[in-house]
């Protein structure tokens, strides 16, 4: 998936590398040894993919009006996800951020925010566009809203207690 290298990549970078060149980013991202996100597994088979990693790698929040930063602390972002369509409305996605927030505490992470989409009762949006998540799955894995400056995208936040290697509160 390219989704991650969207957000990692300025404008003019994604415009460049469309295709080939943009796996090839994220490619060498995950050959770096930096793990882009958490992969969830059914079977042995991958079936999901959340994306966090800490907000300064993703250069398109920096340019966002409604994504601009809350305050100076400094926090890691979960921005897309995948879900295999056999998988999906399965609670998939909140295990996923479960999974995205151990990492990101493992890192040293003190705060956890994403950027889902929260639509009206009633109003479906195509799976396609579904790609930063929802927030009822934020909610059920414990991120609570900290900011709205659209009517769809609130900012939702998840406080963790950064792990030491070993699984262990710092």
């Amino acid at each position: 998936r390219t989704d991650d290298a969207w957000w990692r990549r300025t404008a003019a970078e994604w415009k460049r590398g469309r295709g080939e060149g943009n796996r090839r980013a994220l490619r060498a991202l995950v050959r770096s040894g930096t793990p882009p996100g958490v992969i969830a597994y059914r079977g042995g088979e991958p079936v999901g993919w959340c994306a966090v990693a800490p907000r300064d790698a993703y250069p398109r929040l920096a340019r966002s009006r409604v994504l601009t930063p809350l305050d100076d602390r400094p926090v890691w972002s979960v921005t897309c996800f995948f879900v295999a369509r056999p998988h999906r409305r399965s609670g998939l996605t909140a295990r996923l951020l479960r999974g995205a927030v151990e990492l990101a505490a493992a890192r040293g992470a003190r705060i956890v925010e994403g950027y889902p989409t929260d639509l009206p009762a009633g109003r479906k949006l195509a799976d396609a566009w579904a790609y930063t998540g929802f927030a009822s799955a934020f909610g059920a894995a414990g991120f609570r809203e900290a900011a709205r400056r659209s009517r769809t995208r609130p900012i939702m936040r998840r406080a963790v207690r950064p792990r030491r290697p070993g699984g262990r509160a710092a």
